[in-house]
């Protein structure tokens, strides 16, 4: 963890450069004279040869003696291994005891010959001011009159001892004094002249000098004004804020020791502390104001000794916990700002830590975290809590503090950690050229594993002040992916395989942060609730579903395309392949069937839920083929002769006409009433048509069982998939089982009644039935059987051969029913047309080869009831009546 060196004070600025060194030879002095003032025993100066041992001052315990301060501060004694968590064994000291005093010396950095200068100045002072206390005594202006440059070894320490004095007096009187200065004062406008001199030529310090006298008389007046028009002997020189601050956190500091191998702090702490306090009196220092100074000073010593003396740190945090009670038991101005700026400073070294903690804290100063934490988090309190208007203008239990600063924290931290962690994962698969796995896929699992290492590693710590520390994480996290997701998902996505795995991974991410938000917020009073309305869903499944569904409309929309243009382009070629089925009928069917495979390949985990949508595009997209394959054929009645003005008659009868010859080729045309369909189609264009819908029809069967057989395979598959899958085809089903007979019904009607009528029609017993007998009709119908038997498939082939048989009857009963007045039967005829009529059975027949005999027979029953009511001789009108024959009814099939 980075070490923090440069924390500036809290203290303020002194105005006037006094380095360390020179601030700590000026609390010294205070200290010494303190302690000499209330030591009990009068001063006496032993030259340094003759003394080894101040024993003026209080004895030092020995290192193992207990210190009741370090237990209430939590600090521990001595060890040989100083690094946190690890067992401590206890360093015996090798050095005899000394005096407190000689510890203050040693720890300040005072030579042996500045101590015994220091002491001799304090004895001449005490004996040229008896009975006068050191409180009562500018000690900088004492000392500047007691030495002069013959006592210092060489001139330079002379200049350099003056000045150090002169800018503590400057410092304390006229920068920082603890009384207002009037700007028209005189004894500060000379004091200010003095000083200015100074930096020219040292100041002749003589007892008698004139310019000592001045100086003295100058320090004097400002030294002792009366505070709050209180009279009193004691004289105001170094407690002004914030030089009293500096000088005392010199002193402050000699509680530590500098070298790390012999603990964080001197054996001899207690007293050390006791006889700092002596200096109260000098620096106008209380118990309010060293509570403040020593936990900065703690927690200043934790900083720059490289933040691994976790006792400093815990020490500077119980320290602080009696600062918290001394802000609400105060109301001084000037306390209030150093205290401001002091939790501030702190403030401002814990955030940077905390609102990273990710970066900062690992497993391995784990326990630092909680102490860090505690500390930062007493100092908000007592910012919030004391110096916070809006704080006191509302309730006390509607502002949770540490709740609030542990909520910054973490969201900040894993704001933080989250964007770290998706630098490293794009560095990491620019490097390894992975280009298999989408960035955000692989993003998901860090941000598991970040959530996972949250909850075990620093959540327990933080749920001490806040107590759903986990969720709150995890709500961060996720914001944070969400939006990267969204940002990935904008625009105009396609469904391919990355977009599929980000959202699958996303789903993912989403239910194991959830599940961790649930967890942490069993004890909770909402339940969790208000942490998951800070999670809005990712949506990952709906996002999906409706790629998905774009999939699925762009690949119908591109079968559709296709089958457009293919149709307009089809002739129903019966040489386009040897199962004489259209070549589009196989295209469209291995294009649904891609188009299933593919669907059923996504990594999707809603396949049965949305085949619905895809099989009804496939059925309306086959339905449509279906519904072209039979466009433009035409329908039965389109084929059908217009009825003559007549209809039959005996050759005697008087409405009959004779006909010497057959109508001419135009006339004879000109009775077919083609409406609709196209006549250029021929006989193998229909049987075509035919065999592609019946080889559609067989196929819709495969698809069904293909569906059912993925569905089964899938892991996202219902229970029962037949209910959601059966009838999958409804429409194109329907349309290829009534387009089959309807094709087969028009091809057979279009070839009786107009490619056959030349042979049916217009000649077959016209004039005299002898000599217009079925045969040529017979001739050019075999030819047709030949055809649609070379060409139709074997299971519909009957199919189209019954409507062949039963188009030629219905021909035969047209030409005999309503031949018109060309046509004349006598009994005679009655034999000739049964003849002809066994001709045509046995046509159908084929030796058994061909149709059923029953079917037949059935279809034949019309034909020889009708054949078996030709009369002699019966006018137009009997004969209605005796057939019932009313408009087209003959018309109708059989």
């Amino acid at each position: 963890m980075p070490v923090a060196t440069d924390l500036p004070s809290p203290f303020g600025q002194l105005g006037v450069f006094l380095s360390d060194a020179e601030l700590r030879q000026t609390a010294y002095e205070i200290f010494v004279a303190a302690c000499r003032a209330n030591g009990g025993k009068p001063l006496t100066y032993t030259p340094q040869s003759d003394r080894t041992v101040d024993r003026s001052l209080p004895p030092s315990l020995t290192s193992a003696a207990a210190s009741k301060m370090k237990k209430a501060f939590g600090i521990r004694s001595p060890t040989k291994k100083g690094s946190l968590g690890q067992e401590s064994i206890p360093v015996k000291s090798s050095k005899k005891p000394v005096s407190v005093g000689e510890l203050m010396r040693v720890q300040m950095g005072i030579s042996e010959q500045l101590d015994a200068r220091i002491r001799r100045g304090l004895l001449r002072i005490a004996a040229g001011n008896l009975g006068k206390r050191m409180e009562s005594m500018v000690l900088p202006l004492e000392f500047l009159q007691q030495f002069k440059a013959s006592d210092f070894p060489d001139q330079q320490e002379y200049k350099d001892w003056q000045a150090r004095n002169l800018k503590v007096l400057e410092a304390g009187l006229l920068l920082h004094p603890l009384l207002p200065l009037d700007k028209s004062d005189a004894a500060s406008q000379k004091l200010h002249q003095i000083m200015h001199g100074a930096s020219d030529r040292p100041i002749e310090t003589g007892k008698n000098s004139e310019s000592m006298q001045i100086l003295r008389s100058a320090v004097t007046s400002l030294a002792y004004r009366l505070l709050d028009g209180i009279g009193s002997d004691a004289c105001h020189w170094a407690d002004g804020f914030p030089l009293n601050l500096h000088l005392y956190q010199m002193l402050l500091e000699t509680c530590f020791n500098n070298s790390s191998e012999e603990g964080s702090t001197v054996d001899e702490f207690d007293e050390v502390l006791e006889l700092i306090k002596k200096t109260w009196a000098i620096l106008g220092i209380n118990q309010m104001f060293h509570n403040l100074c020593f936990a900065w000073t703690l927690f200043l010593r934790f900083v720059t000794t490289g933040e691994v003396e976790v006792d400093l740190l815990i020490a500077a945090d119980t320290q602080l916990t009696e600062v918290a009670s001394d802000a609400k038991a105060t109301q001084d101005p000037t306390y209030s700002k150093i205290l401001s700026s002091t939790l501030s400073y702190i403030m401002d070294w814990t955030e940077k830590k905390l609102f990273a903690y990710h970066d900062m804290f690992n497993s391995s100063n784990i326990e630092l975290m909680e102490t860090v934490v505690s500390f930062g988090v007493t100092a908000a309190k007592i910012l919030v809590e004391d110096f916070s208007t809006e704080y006191h203008r509302k309730r006390r239990e509607e502002t949770d503090v540490a709740r609030s600063r542990i909520d910054a924290y973490i969201r900040s931290s894993l704001r933080a950690a989250f964007a770290q962690k998706m630098k490293q994962t794009a560095s990491s698969k620019l490097s390894s050229e992975d280009e298999s796995t989408p960035l955000l896929s692989i993003l998901a699992e860090e941000i598991e594993e970040l959530a996972s290492k949250e909850k075990e590693l620093f959540s327990p710590i933080l749920k001490k002040w806040h107590p759903l520390a986990a969720g709150v994480a995890v709500t961060t996290l996720h914001s944070c992916y969400g939006t990267e997701l969204k940002q990935f998902l904008s625009g105009d996505k396609e469904l391919t395989p990355d977009v599929l795995r980000v959202l699958r991974a996303a789903d993912k991410l989403e239910k194991d942060l959830l599940d961790i938000v649930v967890e942490d917020s069993v004890d909770s009073d909402d339940g969790g609730k208000s942490l998951i309305r800070e999670m809005p869903p990712y949506e990952a499944e709906s996002a999906i579903a409706d790629l998905v569904r774009a999939w699925i409309k762009s690949r119908l929309d591109q079968l559709k395309e296709w089958l457009d243009r293919t149709l307009q382009q089809e002739v129903w070629n019966p040489r386009a392949n040897k199962e004489n089925r259209s070549p589009s009928s196989v295209e469209i069917l291995r294009m649904v069937d891609d188009t299933l495979d593919e669907y059923f390949d996504l990594p999707i985990p809603m396949h049965a839920v949305l085949l619905p949508e895809l099989l009804k595009g496939l059925d309306r997209s086959l339905q449509h083929y279906a519904s072209e394959a039979q466009s433009g054929c035409g329908a039965r009645n389109d084929f059908m002769p217009a009825l003559p003005e007549l209809t039959r008659c005996t050759v005697s009868s008087k409405l009959r006409k004779k006909k010497d010859k057959p109508q001419n080729s135009t006339k004879r045309r000109s009775q077919v009433g083609l409406t609709i369909g196209d006549c250029s189609l021929g006989l193998s264009q229909f049987c075509v048509r035919i065999n592609s819908l019946y080889h559609i029809h067989k196929m819709l069967e495969n698809l069904e069982k293909k569906i059912k057989s993925c569905l089964r395979n899938l892991e996202s598959a219902q229970a029962d998939v037949s209910n959601g899958t059966q009838s999958s085809f409804d429409l194109s089903l329907a349309a290829c089982q009534e387009g089959i007979p309807q094709l087969c019904e028009t091809t057979a009607y279009k070839m009786i009644f107009h490619d056959l009528d030349h042979v049916l029609w217009n000649s077959l017993y016209v004039g005299e039935a002898a000599s217009s007998r079925i045969d040529p009709f017979l001739k050019e119908l075999d030819l047709i059987l030949e055809v649609v038997s070379n060409t139709v498939h074997m299971r519909v082939r009957h199919q189209l051969i019954t409507e062949l048989m039963k188009a030629s009857f219905d021909g035969l009963l047209l030409v005999l029913l309503a031949g018109g007045p060309s046509r004349g039967f006598s009994c005679q005829d009655s034999q000739i047309i049964e003849e002809d009529f066994k001709s045509l059975r046995e046509l159908y027949l084929a030796d058994r080869d061909g149709l059923p005999e029953e079917l037949f027979d059935e279809a034949a029953a019309e034909v020889n009831k009708e054949r078996a009511r030709i009369p002699d001789e019966l006018e137009v009108a009997d004969l209605f009546k005796a057939a019932d024959f009313e408009g087209n009814e003959t018309m109708k099939p059989p």
